[in-house]
């Protein structure tokens, strides 16, 4: 915490974002091929300086203000990915689907299990919010399987489709549960998602000056629109490795998922090195709760103009692993206190998630 409490920022967070604009605009020059390793270096220094920048607004603004800020952030990320390849590549109507589907599973059991184990290496046994946990568990659970379930058992359309009525009603409904969950957690029943020991959102406001974190707040969005471009130039070298490779098609959801989950994923591992599990929870399922409830509007539109249909539906096996990873998250969640064992548990999951991707 000691880099957040000077009067400055660090030189990198200043010049990164910049230079990622630069060299996006420089691919339409010099071509992508010479400029891949590049790209794909500084994407990640962009990523690094995201989560410094939203670190410094979250100190200045208290949970769960300054958490919501970063998921709202890293899903702008998400929804630009996605608008991005479908309008430039190649149809892929099962995209949206797939990243949709990563980012729960990944934030359900690799990232959420990771942090526990971070936690647990540090304190034997982590303390959270029950409420707060299972106020994102509530939503989640519904907007996963409206999107991803409920269209494989409709019968207006066959396959997992959804007729364009059904998706703007589903569409409706999953920006109605975040704005109602947003209410929550933001009004009335804030302190459930405080850290343990904390009932003022405020705490942490002297770290940082108002200079600080107003250069941080113009700065946050320029770093993440640089990771969405840069990941934008990237994804046709992406997706020729992807059939190089053999892989399925389906993995680019999980590449979309793992870029816009980076600077999530290190500010909730760095919270839980701090024993602020809270924050973890808050970052982890925030921006799963914010990737359906904000992404699948956005793209539904997006789908009606450009009149591109999208696949939705997962497999039946992909069906049980989710549903297998909501009871195991209900459990961990619901005794207010975690240990090794459970983050064990999730990293087996992620890690069944991620093989049977490969080995459907």
């Amino acid at each position: 915490m000691a880099s957040l409490s000077r009067d400055r920022l660090p030189l990198y967070t200043i010049i990164l974002p910049v230079l990622g604009i630069a060299t996006w605009l420089s691919t339409g020059k010099v071509g992508l091929e010479p400029l891949a390793i590049v790209l794909a270096a500084v994407l990640l220094g962009n990523v690094i300086a995201a989560v410094h920048l939203a670190e410094v607004v979250a100190i200045r603004v208290g949970e769960p203000f300054g958490t919501l800020i970063l998921a709202l952030a890293v899903t702008v990320i998400e929804v630009g990915l996605i608008i991005s390849m479908m309008l430039s590549g190649k149809p892929n109507p099962a995209l949206v689907r797939d990243s949709i589907h990563a980012v729960v599973m990944l934030v359900l059991h690799g990232l959420a299990g990771l942090c526990i184990i971070v936690g647990a290496f540090r304190q034997r046994e982590t303390e959270f919010r029950v409420e707060g946990a299972n106020a994102f568990l509530a939503v989640l659970l519904p907007m996963a399987v409206l999107v991803l379930v409920l269209p494989n058992y409709l019968i207006s359309v066959p396959g997992p489709f959804y007729s364009p009525l059904q998706l703007y009603f589903v569409s409706a409904a999953c920006l109605g549960l975040y704005i109602a969950f947003l209410f929550i957690q933001t009004n009335w029943h804030r302190a459930f998602f405080l850290p343990v020991g904390e009932n003022d959102g405020a705490v942490g406001h002297a770290h940082s000056s108002g200079w600080l974190f107003f250069a941080s707040l113009v700065l946050l969005p320029i770093a993440l629109l640089s990771v969405v471009l840069l990941a934008k130039s990237l994804a046709p070298a992406l997706e020729t490795g992807v059939v190089a490779a053999g892989a399925p098609l389906s993995i680019m959801g999980v590449i979309i998922a793992v870029i816009v989950l980076l600077p999530e994923a290190t500010a909730a591992v760095r919270a839980a090195a701090r024993n602020r599990l809270q924050a973890s929870i808050n970052l982890a399922l925030g921006s799963a709760v914010a990737s359906i409830g904000l992404t699948v509007p956005t793209v539904a539109l997006l789908s009606w103009w450009i009149d591109q249909p999208l696949e939705l539906g997962i497999s039946a096996g992909a069906t049980v692993l989710m549903a297998l990873g909501f009871v195991v998250a209900m459990i961990t969640y619901g005794t207010g206190r975690t240990n090794l064992l459970s983050g064990i548990v999730h990293m087996v999951l992620m890690a069944t998630y991620v093989f049977t991707v490969f080995a459907p």
